[in-house]
């Protein structure tokens, strides 16, 4: 069964590469059309029913576009559709949630010290979270107040920073990032699946069927669109951020994500408002660098708790802890990554525990028996260039002490 880890570890890292080759082409394409659409100049030679024309140059060759605010006069012979760029990131994104946060719910996602939970209503909450959200922004969108976009960006801005304050007192602040992160890519995907791509459809199937289609189509996609484009910053930050523990395991964790959204909104900003050639507004950048610096410091003022409850250890910890190799692996985990994975690190150069990972208690080493095993057992990758000499005969050990737990479960 030990095999599973090894197993599961390289079905995570392919699924994670997926997505990550999927997200770069939904974002690179939709970075191009916004860019393209805001740079487009109205000149009288267009034929009727067009909107502006950009000439561009790439690879080469030149190219002129075209395009028409609600849909040209007849159907064109090719049309290409850009959808499956989102889907399949969403689809990807689920997937890695699943593999990543449910099948390792207990070390990723349930943090009994923030919230009592067993690992199904964890999971539970996640869905519901993901699905009620985009049903809620979706109805928002759809009521008078959908009317005027500047004041449903706003209304939407708060809605993010209360869903990030309700993750961080519900799951692990690595997880609490990662469901903001899927709670607004959710969002950003069922703009393309429900609203944008239908209403496309709407537009080509009047065509065909020699209609004058409605501009009310185009400008309701017009609107997502805007919404989705402020947001991907945003959702990048989260997906990296389960590598940079003073994001997302710090007390202000939900006010550090709430000002991200802020640094999203100025950042894009400065590109729509240089691409649609109205100057550049460069006291964006001050403001993100202020924004940035209050977000630095958010993540090292001094905890406002007291003290640290000690959590009880979940059953599969608990199978760890009672193991056989236990204490001897345990001597090996103090004597060689103790030193860097300390509430605070003795190592020379090393001011923050790595990865938020602290192994100073039998809690703490059984709960990440799988990383050690897999990061110094079956991997030489810590310790970093193994300077703290751990030897062979160590390494064996840990994985024994894995293998056999996982064996006796």
């Amino acid at each position: 069964m030990y095999e599973y880890a090894i197993a599961w570890e390289w079905l995570s890292f392919a699924v994670r590469w997926l997505h990550v080759v999927t997200a770069v082409a939904w974002i690179g394409s939709s970075f191009y059309f916004i860019a393209l659409d805001l740079g487009l100049v109205k000149r009288p030679h267009l034929p009727p029913g067009a909107y502006g024309e950009e000439w561009q140059v790439h690879g080469g060759g030149f190219y002129h576009i075209q395009k028409y605010l609600v849909a040209p006069a007849q159907m064109p012979e090719h049309l290409t559709w850009f959808k499956y760029e989102s889907y399949f990131t969403w689809l990807s994104g689920f997937l890695l949630l699943c593999i990543v946060y449910y099948g390792g719910a207990d070390l990723f996602l349930v943090d009994r010290s923030v919230m009592e939970l067993e690992n199904w209503q964890a999971i539970c909450l996640s869905l519901a979270s993901l699905s009620i959200g985009w049903l809620f922004y979706d109805q928002l969108c759809k009521s008078k107040l959908g009317n005027n976009t500047w004041g449903l960006m706003i209304l939407l801005y708060i809605l993010l920073v209360l869903m990030a304050w309700g993750y961080t007192q519900v799951f692990t602040g690595r997880a609490a990032f990662l469901h903001l992160g899927a709670f607004t890519a959710t969002i950003m995907s069922a703009n393309v699946f429900f609203i944008i791509i239908p209403n496309q459809k709407i537009v080509v199937a009047d065509l065909i069927a020699g209609r004058t289609p409605d501009a009310k189509y185009g400008r309701i996609a017009k609107q997502r669109s805007l919404h989705n484009n402020y947001l991907v910053l945003p959702v990048i930050f989260f997906m990296l951020s389960n590598h940079y523990p003073l994001a997302f395991a710090t007390h202000f964790n939900w006010v550090i994500a709430s000002l991200v959204f802020l640094m999203g909104v100025t950042i894009r900003h400065w590109f729509n408002t240089t691409h649609a050639r109205k100057g550049k507004p460069t006291w964006t950048w001050l403001v993100t660098v202020i924004l940035f610096i209050l977000i630095i410091w958010l993540s090292t003022v001094p905890k406002l708790l007291t003290g640290e409850t000690e959590t009880a250890l979940s059953p599969v910890s608990q199978k760890f802890v009672s193991n056989a190799h236990f204490e001897a692996a345990r001597d090996v985990v103090m004597a060689r990554c103790s030193m860097c994975h300390a509430a605070e690190p003795v190592w020379d150069g090393v001011p923050f525990t790595p990865k938020s990972v602290k192994l100073e208690t039998d809690a703490e080493i059984a709960s990440h028996a799988r990383e050690i095993y897999i990061q110094a057992g079956r991997s030489h990758a810590m310790p970093p260039g193994n300077i703290t000499d751990l030897t062979p005969d160590e390494r064996k050990l840990l994985v024994a002490w894995y293998e056999s737990a996982i064996a006796s479960q």
